[in-house]
């Protein structure tokens, strides 16, 4: 649980922080995709961005979550496995 949090709760706050400076510049009512408008609500535009921003940020939270493992984690062999490799 506590992994999930610290995947979540930081991605959270960027997408926050993100959807307020990309919504800055960029006016929702007018997306464009594939060179069509986008007939969307602003809100549903919103929403999708943030969301968007938010599966961005976890996935550099769990990137980071990732790298942060140590030697011992990564190396470390289930009991029958140590087993196996003393006996080779």
């Amino acid at each position: 649980m506590l992994k999930l949090i610290q995947v979540l709760w930081p991605s959270f706050l960027v997408a926050a922080v993100a959807e307020i400076v990309f919504f800055t510049v960029i006016d929702p009512k007018t997306p464009y995709l594939l060179g069509e408008p986008v007939a969307m609500s602003a809100i549903a535009t919103y929403s999708i961005g943030f969301f968007g921003f938010w599966l961005v940020g976890a996935g550099s939270s769990l990137v980071t979550l990732f790298f942060q493992r140590g030697a011992t984690e990564i190396n470390h062999l289930p009991a029958n496995g140590m087993e196996a490799a003393s006996r080779l």
